[in-house]
């Protein structure tokens, strides 16, 4: 069975975007960013909401080429470029590329299923797609990177749930800036 893993940058109130969907108080530095990159070239398959996809595959297949690119963001685009990316709609996309195929149907019976297979660590990734995960109890690992800013609302990291769900510290990790990054796993899923 594989790993699902869920993690994103956070605001210190639990949210991944700001109501107008700024991100900007989530520019890494340059050691979260090879952090960043490290937990990606882990992963065998990205699973991506429209909105993330649309964000990731904005930039991320020219990154390397673009003026100023340093060694980690080279990296980071060739690595994406490369990974097997799964993108969950409902609506239609006009066109997927780098690797990558769409889902219209049911998102968790999909996950459910890649995750029963065989293979390396998978990335759920965009708030409504990774609550969907959580709610059906399919995440085994949440990579929380907690940046020191309140946005007062927005796009929440966590959902609401039906019942707890124990978690173990797996890690901690202070980067500049008074950005911390925990990581938890199941508690039924550390060794």
């Amino acid at each position: 069975m594989r790993k699902l893993i869920f993690g994103m940058n956070l605001s210190l109130d639990g949210y991944i975007s700001s109501v107008d969907g700024d991100l900007g108080w989530s520019e890494p530095s340059d050691e979260l960013f090879q952090w960043w990159l490290e937990q990606e070239q882990g992963i065998t398959l990205f699973l991506y909401g429209r909105g993330l996809w649309e964000t990731m595959s904005s930039y991320w297949p020219t990154g390397d080429q673009q003026p100023g690119a340093n060694a980690a963001e080279i990296e980071f685009a060739r690595n994406w470029r490369d990974t097997p990316k799964v993108v969950f709609t409902s609506k239609t996309l006009d066109e997927v590329d780098w690797n990558t195929r769409v889902v219209t149907g049911d998102a968790v019976a999909e996950i459910a299923r890649l995750k029963a297979g065989e293979g390396g660590p998978m990335r759920v990734g965009g708030p409504k797609l990774g609550a969907a995960a959580m709610r059906a109890g399919l995440v085994d690992e949440y990579e929380i990177v907690t940046h020191p800013v309140l946005v007062g609302g927005g796009a929440p990291f966590f959902t609401t749930l039906d019942s707890w769900v124990n978690l173990n510290l797996v890690e901690t990790r202070t980067f500049p800036g008074g950005v911390i990054m925990t990581r938890y796993a199941k508690a039924e899923d550390t060794p």
